[in-house]
């Protein structure tokens, strides 16, 4: 068995409100081991953006450890962060809003080797090699983001987290906003980029079968607690709680392959209901 790179245990976040506090995320744990896949999946409102923020250090948790190989992040000053911030990176959801638009796609990726004391000759060799990496031609370097489709915004910003050299890569819904057929493509090069180079993912979902194309293991997530864990197969296969079953449901729905919540096809069945019943309809802030 690999051994673990993160461990997240006993995490809280909390957002302030009139009154007091609101806890997004309420005693998660759960380990990424090296060069694998683990999903955290569940509806929106569920904790999973967050608790992506906290591992990337966005946001700062109330309590609980983010060990990265075995140091605690999780309450590190900025000054002693910023040396390991290169180990983690992430890859989002818009592939459009996440990307400078004034800048070349090679610009783009050479950002973070210019970070890391690149000069510019060695800049631009690497974010050359990356981009034809993730499959855009040496034509297409020089291209704004506006020039490229959906699924060519996603592949630069695939590139642009692989330039820090990453251990882990925090993929936040990173193909739910693309066509099914340009998902397909997506998962397969990060599959493919996960043999080469052995980078982990932490995968953050709603959609069970894109879930099931690209994780080991499954955290199921339902208002900031976690529900359900495993390995993938056996926790769609058999899933124990209400609430996986009704995701499970959800994903074959083809709304949900395009990455829309489907409600109706949500709606707990009687044998489903109860405590753990179908996923409800808030999000969290």
């Amino acid at each position: 068995m690999r051994g673990a790179l993160l461990e997240v245990r006993d995490l809280v976040v909390e957002y302030g409100v009139r009154g007091g506090a609101f806890r997004a995320v309420d005693g998660v744990s759960f380990t990424v081991r090296r060069a694998s896949t683990l999903a955290l999946v569940g509806e929106s409102g569920s904790g999973k953006s967050t608790i992506a923020a906290a591992i990337v250090r966005l946001i700062r948790p109330a309590r609980g450890s983010i060990l990265l190989d075995g140091t605690d992040i999780a309450a590190l000053p900025e000054k002693r962060l910023r040396p390991m911030r290169h180990r983690v990176q992430m890859i989002f959801q818009d592939p459009y809003g996440s990307l400078d638009p004034h800048l070349s796609a090679l610009q783009i990726v050479a950002e973070p080797l210019r970070l890391r004391g690149h000069d510019r000759a060695s800049r631009a060799r690497h974010a050359a090699a990356l981009l034809d990496r993730v499959g855009l031609a040496a034509s297409t370097h020089q291209r704004r983001p506006a020039e490229f489709s959906g699924g060519q915004r996603q592949r630069i910003g695939i590139a642009r987290a692989l330039a820090s050299g990453p251990e882990l890569l925090v993929c936040d819904e990173a193909t739910s906003a693309l066509d099914v057929s340009v998902q397909a493509q997506v998962l397969e090069l990060l599959r493919e980029i996960q043999r080469d180079t052995g980078v982990a993912y932490l995968f953050i979902s709603h959609n069970l079968g894109v879930v099931r194309e690209i994780s080991s293991e499954l955290v199921v997530l339902r208002a900031g607690r976690v529900v359900e864990s495993g390995p993938t197969e056996r926790v769609l296969a058999a899933p124990t709680q209400p609430y996986t079953r009704a995701l499970r449901r959800a994903a074959l729905d083809p709304a949900a392959l395009r990455g829309r919540k489907p409600r109706a096809v949500l709606a707990a069945t009687p044998e489903d209901s109860g405590a753990e019943g179908a996923p409800g309809e808030g999000e969290h802030p």
